[in-house]
Parts: structure tokens; sequence; C-alpha cells
């Protein structure tokens, strides 16, 4: 009797050699297919980007205007006074509190109208907050609470001001998507019906922004979304998208009113759970929606 181990089997038996071969075919099979996963998505992303690049240069912001005149317009969103004459106090009241807004009927007499109309009538009681993005915004001012309904004060009644499909976007030069800023929402350019979003984001915008403008996709809609560069900018808002904002919406939303008190009322709203959508798949159904429960107009 020895101490020696029983005599193993060759390693190189035709099974194993025949395992071996097939193990090789198969990562040979998996490698080649993650190449082409990996190089199609390179493609797509180049692609993306191209997009994008070009996406950049079309109409700037502001375009017809020189920094240097951009420069001596006056903001009316960076004072809260109110001027009767060229503006309207109204407050929003909720199940979370009240919002103050000033509506700048001068620079957006349509959407301030509808507006302000819609709100004498009553047609935003009751109404939710129905679409809440934190650092983003909060949209409200549907009839049924979804994303799909609501009505211009002329359908139907005057197709000069809306032939069906909503009342034209009213871009300034002198309005931004600030933070607590009033806007038109929309489903695409002079879209406008009855919903309306309040900016909500009071992160500094301008520390990721360049000085020539980019373009991003967006990654809900996948469609390619501008975003102005500084130097389509006047330095005053420049300096006011320090305390937050969403420049990317210049130029492609109607902005009529500047939040000016019940910021705190706002952030409550924002900062509220939301779940997932069933319809949009989008996580930004509040749990407990806010109402509108009446709006003053001053």
């Amino acid at each position: 009797m020895t101490n020696e181990p029983e005599n193993k089997k060759s390693f190189w038996s035709a099974k194993n050699i025949l395992i071996l071969a097939v193990g090789i075919v198969l990562l040979a099979g998996i490698g080649t297919e993650a190449y082409y996963l990996i190089n199609a998505t390179s493609i797509k992303q180049a692609a993306i980007d191209k997009a994008a690049e070009e996406q950049a240069k079309t109409v700037r912001l502001n375009a017809k205007y020189s920094k240097s005149e951009l420069n001596k317009m006056d903001f009316p969103q960076l004072s809260k006074e109110v001027d009767p004459k060229t503006e309207t106090k109204v407050v929003i009241n909720t199940t979370e509190g009240s919002m103050t807004f000033k509506l700048f009927k001068k620079l957006t007499p349509l959407a301030v109208e509808n507006f302000i109309t819609h709100a004498k009538d009553g047609y935003y009681n009751g109404t939710e907050f129905f679409r809440v993005l934190k650092e983003f915004m909060i949209q409200g001012g549907s009839p049924d609470n979804t994303n799909t309904s609501g009505e211009s004060i002329w359908k139907g009644k005057d197709t000069s001001k809306d032939a069906g499909n909503g009342f034209k976007n009213e871009i300034s030069p002198r309005l931004y998507a600030l933070n607590g800023a009033l806007a038109m929402a929309n489903s695409g350019a002079d879209t406008n019906g009855s919903q309306f979003f309040i900016v909500s984001n009071d992160e500094n915008q301008t520390k990721d922004m360049l000085k020539k403008a980019t373009a991003t996709q967006n990654p809900t809609t996948q469609q390619l979304v501008r975003i102005p560069g500084q130097n389509e900018y006047p330095t005053k808002i420049l300096d006011a998208y320090k305390k937050g904002g969403e420049p990317r919406l210049d130029g492609s939303y109607t902005i009529f009113g500047q939040l000016i008190d019940g910021f705190d009322t706002l952030i409550a709203i924002a900062g509220a759970p939301v779940k997932t959508n069933e319809t949009t798949s989008e996580k930004s159904q509040p749990e407990n929606p806010v109402k509108v429960t009446s709006i003053t107009v001053e």
C-alpha cells in the first residue's frame, strides 16, 4: 500500500477538449455581440452629439439684440414692487398656503388676460398641482388634472387668437424662467391653453452654463433641448440665475408672472412625496395633491 493518490484522468480528454472548444466559441460570440453593441451605442451617441451641435446653432435667444442693448433693459422680475400701469397682482390660494404673483400684462397681454379671466370665472378652483418635479417646477391649471386638458378663453370664440390649438407664445427679452417664474405650459410653440407651471429650482444655474449655446437630450421625451449660452443673456439676468431657475426653458415658454411672496408654499408643494404616473410613467404625481382653492385678482 502506498501513499500516492489515485491516478487522475488526463485533462486533455476528448470530453474536456469539446467543452473547452464550445466555451471558446461562446466567448467569441459574446465578445462579437458586445463589440457590435458598444459600437452601435457609440454611433448612436455620435449622432445625438452631432444633432445637439446643430440644435445649438439654431436661432439664438434674444437674437435681435446685442449684449449692450440687453443690458440697458429693465427686468420686472427682479423687483417685488407692482406697477399698476403694467402689472397685475394676484394671489393663488391653495390647501398648502398662498402664493402672491405679479403678472406682466404689458409684456404678455394674452397670457395675463387668459389667466385672469379663468381665475375670475373660478376655472382653476379645485384643480390640483398634478405634476410636481422637485428642483424643477410644479404644474397645474388642468380641469381634470392631466397634462392634456384645458382650453384658452378664446377657443371656439375667437379664431384670430385661438384657432383650436391654443394661443401664441409671448417671448420677451425682459422675462426669463427664474426661480418662482409663472409660465404657460404648452405642447409646442403657440399651443397655450389653461395650464401653467411655476419654476421651483434654487440651484445656481450659471456654474455649468457655457459661454456658447449647447443642447442636451431630454431623458423623458428623447427630444433635444437647446440650452442658451451666457453670451445670450443680460448681465443682471445671469446674476439672477445664480439664485435658481431653468434657463433651458427660455425662448420656448411664455413667462407671464413672478412669485413675490409665498416661496415657503412653493417649496412645500415642490418637495412633497410623489409617485409614478401610470399614464406617463413619469415619477411626478403627488401622493397627496395640493389644490387651488381660489385665486384673488387685486
